[in-house]
């Protein structure tokens, strides 16, 4: 049985039971979609599967790329952008201490990431702190010619061959991208770069469980193993259990669908573990991109609490009534803090004496919570033991799922993204690329008359 619970019992002053029966009989029929493969986008469907049908020895593969870099290397640069980079970064920073001992550094390799913008300073500053250390790339993507990764790509093997040597740099580059064609494919092979396969039939948001994910992620020293555990355990309990049953995914997308059928157009992610963080980015890419099409779809925003409660929970409380709120809530921390007493008590803390942190932290939850409710917002829980490899495996599988049945019942193609290539068209024009030559014109005659 999954380590994942869900609570809407801030949810149920807002959608009555009635209501949600129908939303959970319309997930139902997404869910059956999704299984029988039947629905739009249905060729990108492989990720349904992937974590029972990877395979022992293609890990072991991915782990000894990942020793590889380890035996050498005091940095990985993960090259990417989207979904290529950011399923890894939640999980690695999601698993990482915030500080760190010589005596830990000695032991882990460090991930940067590079081309998920083009902010000149950041490169700059990437490439001379790289200099003078010793480091590996792992540049993912499929195609190879996406804009922001193939150029910070272009920039790091430039500084890997003049360190180097271009004869000697065949075991610091790895390129996770299609398993034949391309223009990475066709660099990794003129280099003769080790290579890890993007399927063909699972897109970048939904990557994370592919070597797009996997390599980064054993390269920073967890266990991919348990990462996938995790995600077959979710797999196997949202397969097999129907919607009336508790289906975890289905009570998820039913609510939120219920809840946007009533005016509430804006999911706010909420967690109160500033590790988590990169877990809200990639949540807001998987729904974000899935779900925003045909002048439709829930806004989907984070915050981090209690941290935002002194910035943004002004607005929460007492904004516009357009917002629902999904709380992940981590139940056990990995270590703890007592408080102690104080003889003069000149704080006013020492009510709080003989309680752990953790404590306080779960006090300000649920005041928040029912404040919120109170203020017009309802509030989702989704409860998690501890913040490990194979909860973070459940609970991103869980989402894609959630998403995908949500995708469905909203009636869109949860796995395309057709809008994205707006902006590179005008950006590709206005740098000269050949073929935009038309389009060009037309945006310059566009500012003229704005």
């Amino acid at each position: 049985m999954s380590n994942l619970k869900i609570s809407d019992r801030f949810v149920k002053p807002f959608l009555s039971q009635a209501n949600l029966e129908v939303e959970l009989e319309r997930a139902e029929k997404a869910r059956q979609t999704v299984l029988n493969r039947s629905g739009l986008g249905k060729e990108f469907l492989g990720w349904v599967n992937l974590p029972s049908q990877t395979k022992a020895e293609d890990l072991q593969s991915i782990r000894k790329a990942a020793e590889l870099i380890q035996s050498h290397s005091q940095y990985l640069v993960v090259v990417g952008i989207g979904g290529s980079y950011l399923g890894a970064r939640a999980v690695i920073e999601a698993l990482t201490p915030e500080f760190s001992t010589p005596e830990t550094q000695k032991k882990t390799v460090k991930i940067l990431y590079a081309g998920h913008h083009l902010d000149a300073d950041y490169h700059f500053r990437l490439l001379a702190f790289l200099e003078n250390k010793e480091f590996s790339v792992n540049v993912i993507s499929k195609s190879g010619t996406t804009t922001e990764p193939a150029i910070a790509f272009r920039l790091l093997l430039s500084l890997l061959e003049r360190k180097y040597g271009k004869e000697n740099i065949k075991n610091r580059v790895f390129a996770t991208t299609d398993k034949s064609k391309g223009a990475l494919k066709n660099l990794a092979d003129e280099y003769g770069f080790p290579s890890f396969v993007i399927p063909d039939d699972v897109g970048g948001r939904y990557s994370v469980f592919t070597p797009v994910g996997l390599l980064p992620i054993a390269a920073a020293g967890f266990s991919i193993n348990k990462l996938i555990d995790g995600a077959k355990q979710m797999e196997t309990e949202l397969h097999a259990t129907p919607s009336q049953d508790g289906n975890l995914a289905c009570m998820y997308a039913s609510i939120r669908n219920g809840l946007y059928a009533l005016g509430k157009s804006t999911e706010i992610f909420v967690s109160y573990n500033p590790s988590l963080g990169y877990v809200s980015e990639w949540w807001k890419q998987l729904f974000g991109e899935s779900e925003g099409k045909s002048g439709k779809g829930i806004f989907p925003a984070s915050v981090q609490f209690t941290t935002d409660l002194h910035s943004m929970g002004q607005y929460i409380q007492d904004g516009e009534r357009k917002l629902m709120e999904t709380v992940l809530k981590v139940e056990t921390p990995k270590q703890d803090v007592y408080l102690t007493e104080k003889t003069d008590d000149n704080d006013g803390l020492n009510y709080l004496a003989g309680k752990k942190l953790s404590e306080v932290n779960q006090s300000a939850m649920l005041g928040t919570l029912i404040a919120h409710k109170d203020g017009g917002v309802p509030c989702l829980e989704i409860n998690v033991p501890s913040i490990t490899e194979e909860t973070l495996g459940e609970l991103l599988y869980f989402y894609e799922f959630a998403c995908a049945i949500s995708g469905y019942m909203l009636g869109v193609n949860p796995f395309d993204q057709p809008g994205v290539e707006d902006y590179k068209n005008n950006m590709f024009a206005l740098l000269g690329k050949k073929g935009f030559e038309t389009q060009k014109k037309e945006i310059l005659s566009h500012l003229e008359t704005t």
